[in-house]
C-alpha cells in the first residue's frame, strides 16, 4: 500500500526474498500506485487470489510469483534503479528476529512502525481486527488489498485527551 502522499511509478521496480537480488521479480505491472492504493504480489494466479478474497475490485494483482516467502525470510523492494526501498526480515522461530506465526493469517504493522524492519512489532491478523482483516474462502485470515494505518497507543491517548479537552471546553 502506498502510504505516502504522492503517486509511485512502479516501472522497473522489483521484489526479492532473502537472496537480496534486485530485479528478481518484476513489479512494473503495478504501474502507477496512488496514495492509499494497495497492490498484491501472490503465488496463486491473480484470478485465483481474487476468487479467494471476494474479488478485490480495483486492486492490481501480479500472480504466479515463484519467489515465495517462508517462515524465515525477507521481503525486499527495489526501485527502478535497483536501490533498496524497503526491507522486512522476519523469522517466527527466532525471538531475536521475531514476527508472529502467520500460518493461515497475515501479519500487520502499525503505521508508526512501517519501515523499521522490526518484524517483532507485527501483529497477527484476527477477524474484525483494527486492520479490517476477514476470513477468505480458503479459511485464511488477512486484509488483502487494503491497509488501515492504525495509530500507535500513545497517539490514541493524545487524541483521546484532545477530544476530552474539546468536550470540556464545549461544556463551559
Amino acid at each position: 500500500t502506498n502510504v505516502g502522499n504522492a503517486n509511485v511509478d512502479m516501472s522497473g521496480w522489483s521484489f526479492d526474498d532473502s537472496s537480496r537480488t534486485a530485479g528478481s521479480v518484476n513489479l512494473s505491472a503495478f504501474g502507477i500506485v496512488a496514495p492509499g492504493q494497495s497492490v498484491i504480489l501472490s503465488e496463486p494466479t491473480a484470478a485465483t487470489f481474487r476468487a479467494s478474497w471476494g474479488g478485490l475490485s480495483g486492486v492490481t494483482i501480479i500472480g504466479e510469483n515463484s519467489n515465495n516467502l517462508g517462515r524465515n525470510d525477507e521481503i525486499n523492494i527495489y526501485d527502478g534503479s535497483n536501490n533498496l526501498i524497503d526491507r522486512l526480515t522476519y523469522n517466527d522461530q527466532d525471538s531475536l528476529v521475531g514476527g508472529p506465526q502467520t500460518s493461515g493469517k497475515s501479519g500487520n504493522i502499525a503505521f508508526v512502525n512501517l519501515g523499521s524492519n522490526t518484524a517483532s512489532l507485527a501483529i497477527a491478523s484476527t477477524v474484525t481486527d483494527s486492520f479490517g482483516s476477514f476470513t477468505g474462502t480458503g479459511g485464511n485470515i488477512a486484509n488483502p488489498g487494503k491497509y488501515t494505518p492504525v495509530p500507535e497507543p500513545a497517539t490514541m491517548a493524545v487524541l483521546g485527551l484532545g477530544i476530552a479537552g474539546l468536550a470540556r471546553r464545549k461544556r463551559k
